[in-house]
């Protein structure tokens, strides 16, 4: 096996695992608080671009006007989001996080990356020193490749 077949094989593995410890904390964390993975999809979502419309919504979740406008009616209950009229066209809704929902966005990242603070406590300070520089390095790669 060449060192780059090698490297890249590394680097499957640990990404695998990567994700498997992440998303599986995440997913406990979601189905503890009564949250489906479409439900945390829109959190995410509304994060990431501020407030979105319905349509906009569904469209990002690949999903109907009318499951999405199910859907988001749950997160109101839950007092997650909250739907306003667009300023620009009152038959246009606007869904934006609460500050419950972006607290509950920001407990759901922590649970998912418990198990890294568990990792770090299990490492030597060298090998935390190794990984970090090595990691740094990749960054610095990954960035170059646009």
């Amino acid at each position: 096996m060449s060192a780059n077949d090698q490297f890249v094989s590394v680097l499957h593995q640990w990404i695998d695992l990567l994700m498997h410890r992440s998303m599986r904390r995440f997913i406990h964390y979601a189905r503890e608080s009564g949250l489906s993975l479409s439900m945390i999809g829109t959190l995410f979502h509304l994060n990431r671009m501020g407030s979105s419309g319905v349509t906009d919504l569904g469209d990002h979740l690949g999903v109907t006007s009318a499951a999405t406008s199910q859907m988001l009616e749950r997160l109101v209950q839950q007092k997650l989001i909250q739907r306003s009229e667009d300023p620009t066209d009152r038959r246009v809704k606007q869904i934006a996080l609460t500050d419950k929902g972006c607290q509950v966005l920001e407990e759901g990242l922590r649970s998912r990356q418990t198990w890294l603070h568990n990792l770090a406590d299990i490492l030597s300070e060298k090998e935390k020193e190794q990984i970090t520089a090595a990691t740094n390095i990749m960054i610095e790669k990954a960035k170059q490749l646009g």
